[in-house]
């Protein structure tokens, strides 16, 4: 499929008319990495919404990971004619507000700490640009919790005024199983742990434990 063709030639899906509480149809979608992304980014679309992508996620380990998860994003927000806004790597940052909380579970204050950090940023370049509004793929994952989510999207928006966090839920309507549709239908690079090194660590050591081969950084693709 060539890429720069006009949206409604890479949209399929019945028409949605979706739209944050206040009304106000311009977002700042942080994209944690393009298959979680797809399907919001498609909604958003498909409903008349002016996005633009902010690819903050200091949390991603090792950089090799981090590079093709970006990358893979940015070829996907580039088919879309999308704004792209490509944040720091601070990863120095975020593990020193990770010390302590090592071996913590998934889901647990870890990763409410790395849902802050990145967030805050988030709100912070909404503010500064213009956004009343700002989202998150995160929470289009079924191993994520979307409470979780939600309240430190609340939280960080708190700090400004003129942000709200929209909090729509895009699992609904199908939308967690065709995240991975459009992820299969442009051979998207294929993510097989969370992202930071505490969840390398704990999904090969399952991995280990179920007689699986532990993860290949960068070999894998949807198909």
């Amino acid at each position: 499929m060539e890429d720069n063709l006009p949206i409604k030639e890479f949209l399929d899906r019945p028409d949605l008319d979706l739209c944050p509480e206040n009304g106000e149809k311009k977002v700042l979608l942080h994209s944690c990495c393009a298959p979680c992304s797809g399907e919001v980014i498609e909604a958003m679309i498909e409903s008349g919404i002016e996005l633009t992508i902010f690819f903050y996620n200091p949390n991603i380990h090792p950089k090799k990971e981090y590079e093709l998860r970006k990358d893979e994003n940015v070829r996907f927000a580039k088919r879309y004619n999308i704004p792209f806004v490509d944040a720091d790597y601070d990863d120095d940052n975020w593990f020193e507000r990770a010390k302590g909380m090592e071996m913590e579970p998934e889901r647990g204050i870890r990763c409410t700490m790395c849902f802050d950090m990145r967030f805050e940023r988030s709100a912070l370049y909404a503010s500064e640009n213009g956004f009343t509004n700002f989202t998150s793929s995160l929470g289009i994952s079924r191993w994520k919790n979307m409470d979780q989510i939600n309240d430190c999207g609340n939280k960080a928006a708190d700090h400004y005024p003129n942000v709200n966090y929209w909090t729509y839920n895009w699992r609904k309507q199908g939308g967690g199983g065709r995240m991975y549709e459009i992820a299969k239908k442009y051979g998207m690079y294929k993510q097989e742990y969370c992202g930071c090194v505490y969840s390398l660590r704990d999904s090969n050591q399952w991995r280990k434990k179920s007689d699986r081969s532990v993860i290949r950084i960068g070999e894998n693709h949807y198909e």
